[in-house]
């Protein structure tokens, strides 16, 4: 199992109960505690079973919202998160969340209402064929067709959600399988797929790894998803060899632990990219050389073998040629090889301090000049005022790139980040969740001032339920990421960008009930950081930048990662 496994509730006897009141039994029983959604028409009876039972509802303000919450609430939480909507529009505004849930791999169950079967097809008031709609963005999906068959749709998708490679699930629920009545049992056979690690590839593996001179980790968001975050802290320590993250890894070996060398990729550091350019063996492990990562594939790691372990073995060998193939769970795996290679140390001394040095000597640098607040100094103090209990919730754009490369992550579910979708508006609802999944860590919205007004109706959510988000909003007065790439690679020719009309945000919060203050000053930071950490409640920090600053180092797109730009 990749997420945590429910803990099935022992089924009451069958009793006569409507759908909508024996599916809220069945989430019931299968251990949900919160459900993020919003009601309507068609999925009304379930709204109706709610009334009394032990779920706790959390009302967004925006369908989306509910879809990306309960997406960053599985992250943080180990445990398959729930969102649900009406049919029609309900249903069609989950489908970024849904697909923002398939690309990270987030352990999910929708769960929609559609019109009656007896019009189904017809173009009835807000009827959609969510699931033809959803087919290439889910793991599974289940039009349930009658009552009886809902105790066991829902342990299914459970099942289906958190095994393997996790990844969101779709119940869809007509509205005459709600109201009808039925005595269902309660079971479902769930089938044992724990696999053991093949003890040839780790063989196979450490042969690789004792003849390299060069070897390098590098970590994917398969980690964390597989629970093995212990035993590939374990497999860097025994074995010493360097390591680096993707976007969606960062926190699985601490950001200031010997031989991490930081993220990988578009904006990732340069003794990262130096690294994996230089390096003879990669280890990669839960990993997909996702084109971010990787920069021009072809160029990649040009010197390089390749050891895989991936719990999906369709990735393996998909787009980059493996040489040992470490199929199933990747914990079992890591502890495998951790254990053979702990009988003799690796001939890698020269390498390691290599990489060392190329760690300090490219070291990012805090001291911009001027009195304005320089957003990456800002960010890394942030994590380190916040502590260990820190939990970065990021909206997609500059800032993104900012939290990854500077702020310090403790573990891996510190850092939650739309990756591979970048689906802008995800900060501010991913926050909510992420705190509901725990709360008494020190979770942070960190976002843009484009990706923060797609989903400010989550201002009054926070409210409602006394949840206390902080929130430090980067406001440089524009799509702060395109214009940057208008500016390099589009000849300044700044087209649609210009966001120099946005509202007062202290004043926008305020009006939400939210507190806020502004900060625009060098000399305001640690001060306003502290007052944001300190509040009870939620509160929202807007930080005024340089409209101008970019993110850097970057790889130009359709550049290899050796050809990384630098900014003045």
């Amino acid at each position: 199992m990749s997420a945590a496994a429910p803990a099935l509730k022992t089924p009451p006897a069958p009793a006569v109960m409507t759908g909508a009141r024996l599916l809220v039994s069945s989430l019931e029983r299968m251990g949900v505690e919160v459900v993020f959604g919003y009601p309507g028409g068609a999925i009304m009876p379930i709204y109706d079973a709610l009334t009394g039972s032990s779920l706790k509802h959390i009302l967004v303000r925006h369908e989306q919202a509910a879809a990306f919450a309960a997406d960053a609430y599985a992250r943080l939480s180990g445990r398959v998160g729930v969102c649900m909507a009406t049919s029609g529009p309900g249903a069609t505004n989950l489908i970024t969340g849904i697909a923002n849930a398939m690309m990270d791999s987030a352990p999910m169950v929708c769960i929609t209402g559609n019109v009656p079967q007896g019009v189904m097809g017809t173009d009835a008031f807000q009827e959609i064929d969510i699931l033809g709609v959803t087919l290439p963005i889910v793991k599974h999906s289940i039009l349930v067709r009658d009552p009886a068959e809902i105790p066991a749709a829902i342990e299914q998708a459970f099942h289906i959600a958190a095994s393997g490679r996790p990844g969101p699930v779709l119940v869809d629920l007509p509205k005459d399988v709600q109201f009808a009545e039925t005595a269902a049992p309660f079971g479902f056979n769930i089938p044992n797929e724990t696999t053991q690690a093949d003890a040839d590839a780790i063989a196979e593996a450490e042969r690789f790894i004792r003849t390299s001179e060069r070897p390098l980790i590098y970590i994917g968001g398969g980690v964390k998803i597989g629970r093995a975050t212990e035993a590939l802290r374990a497999f860097a320590e025994t074995t010493g060899i360097p390591a680096v993250a993707t976007l969606n890894a960062l926190g699985t070996v601490p950001t200031d632990a010997p031989g991490f060398l930081g993220m990988l990729g578009m904006h990732g550091t340069r003794a990262a990219n130096e690294a994996v350019q230089a390096s003879d063996l990669l280890i990669v492990m839960g990993a997909r050389f996702d084109d971010r990562a990787t920069g021009k594939l072809a160029e990649f790691a040009p010197h390089a073998r390749v050891v895989h372990f991936d719990a999906d073995a369709s990735e393996i060998g998909k787009l980059r040629e493996t040489h040992v193939a470490v199929g199933g769970e990747i914990r079992p795996a890591i502890e495998a090889l951790t254990e053979r290679l702990a009988s003799a140390p690796l001939a890698i001394d020269p390498w390691v301090i290599r990489c060392a040095s190329a760690a300090e000597r490219h070291a990012a640098r805090y001291d911009a000049p001027g009195e304005g607040v320089y957003a990456p100094a800002l960010l890394k103090q942030l994590s380190e005022m916040a502590g260990d209990r820190f939990v970065a919730a990021c909206d997609v754009g500059q800032h993104q790139m900012w939290a990854a490369q500077h702020c310090r992550f403790a573990r891996p579910e510190a850092h939650i980040t739309s990756g591979g979708l970048g689906a802008m508006g995800f900060g501010l609802p991913a926050g909510l969740g992420a705190q509901m999944a725990d709360p008494e860590a020190v979770v942070v919205t960190i976002a843009g001032d484009g990706g923060f007004m797609m989903n400010v109706q989550e201002l009054a959510t926070l409210r409602r339920y006394g949840v206390p988000l902080k929130i430090v909003l980067l406001d440089n007065a524009s799509l702060g990421l395109v214009r940057q790439w208008q500016e390099l690679f589009f000849s300044e020719n700044y087209s649609e960008i210009d966001l120099s009309d946005n509202p007062d945000f202290v004043k926008v919060a305020e009006a939400f009930g939210v507190e806020a203050f502004r900060i625009d000053r060098r000399d305001q930071v640690e001060a306003g950081l502290a007052r944001l950490l300190a509040a009870e409640g939620a509160c929202l920090a807007h930080v005024v930048i340089d409209p101008k600053e970019n993110v850097w180092p970057l790889v130009p797109p359709g550049k290899s990662n050796a050809e990384m730009m630098e900014g003045a």
